[in-house]
C-alpha cells in the first residue's frame, strides 16, 4: 500500500514539474519571439517562489512576467518573512563573474597569513563604509585581497592617484584608510580609467563592492564574521 502510494505521488511530481517546463519553455518562446527588442535576448525563464510569477533572464538583467505574458516587471522581489530581497541573490548567482578572469595586475595585493583564500573589492578613499571595511579587513587572515582603487566620489580621484603612485601602495592605502594620512600628490600612469571601465562592466554603481572567489558579488560593507563566513563560503 505504501509503496503505491509512493509511486502515485512520484508520479503526479514528475507530471507537475513536466507541465511546469512546458510553461517556461512557452513563455521564453512567446517573449524571444514578440519582445526581444524591448527587453534583449532571454536566456533562461524560471519559475519564482510566487504562484503565477516566472522570473525572466536576459544578458545582465531579472524581469518578471506572468503566464499569459501580458505584464512584465522591472524591480526587485523581497521574501518579507525572510527579509531577504530575492532578485539580489539571484543576481548573484545568475551572474558571478569568473575571479581568474578579471584583471588582477590593475588591483593592489594584500597578503594575509597564509593568503588562501581569495577577495577582490572596489574602493573609494572617499567613501566611509569603505573606511569601515578597511578596519574589519584587519580582523580578517589567511586571505589574498586585490584592491581596484574606484574613484566616484568628488576629490577621491587626486587621492587614488597619490595612492598608486606610492612606492608601497599598500602602506600608502592603510595610512590613508586607517589613520587618515592622504599621500602626496601623484604624477605616474596609473590604470584607473581601466578600473572604471571594469567597474562599468560589472555594474559596479557604489562602493564597496566585494567579489569573492566563487564570483559571488556583494554589494556593500560587510562586518568581519560576515566576511569569515562569505570566504569560506564562496571559495
Amino acid at each position: 500500500m505504501f509503496r503505491s502510494l509512493l509511486v502515485l505521488l512520484l508520479t503526479i511530481s514528475f507530471a507537475h514539474a513536466a507541465e511546469a517546463d512546458k510553461t517556461t519553455e512557452a513563455i521564453k518562446a512567446n517573449l524571444q519571439k514578440n519582445y526581444e527588442q524591448l527587453i534583449g535576448p532571454v536566456s533562461q525563464v524560471n519559475r519564482t517562489p510566487m504562484a503565477g510569477l516566472y522570473e525572466v533572464v536576459t544578458g545582465d538583467h531579472i524581469f518578471y512576467t506572468d503566464k499569459s505574458v501580458q505584464y512584465l516587471i522591472d524591480g526587485n522581489m523581497f521574501d518579507l518573512k525572510r527579509r531577504s530581497n530575492i532578485t539580489e541573490a539571484r543576481s548573484r548567482t545568475l551572474f558571478a563573474v569568473d575571479f581568474n578572469k578579471l584583471p588582477l595586475d590593475l588591483a593592489i595585493k594584500k597578503v594575509k597569513g597564509d593568503g588562501s583564500r581569495k577577495l577582490a573589492y572596489f574602493s573609494d578613499p572617499n567613501c566611509g563604509y569603505c573606511k569601515k571595511l578597511e578596519h574589519e579587513l584587519q580582523n580578517v587572515t589567511n586571505v589574498t585581497l586585490y584592491l581596484f582603487l574606484y574613484p566616484i566620489f568628488d576629490g577621491s580621484a587626486e587621492k587614488v592617484q597619490g595612492v598608486l603612485c606610492s612606492a608601497d601602495k599598500v602602506k600608502a592605502w592603510d595610512d590613508l584608510m586607517l589613520n587618515g594620512v592622504t599621500p602626496p600628490a601623484g604624477k605616474c600612469d596609473t590604470g584607473t580609467t581601466k578600473v572604471r571601465q571594469l567597474g562599468a562592466k560589472l555594474k559596479v554603481n557604489g562602493t564597496p563592492a566585494l567579489i569573492f572567489a566563487n564570483g559571488m558579488i556583494n554589494p556593500g560593507y560587510m562586518p568581519a564574521a560576515q566576511l569569515e563566513e562569505a570566504l569560506n563560503k564562496n571559495r
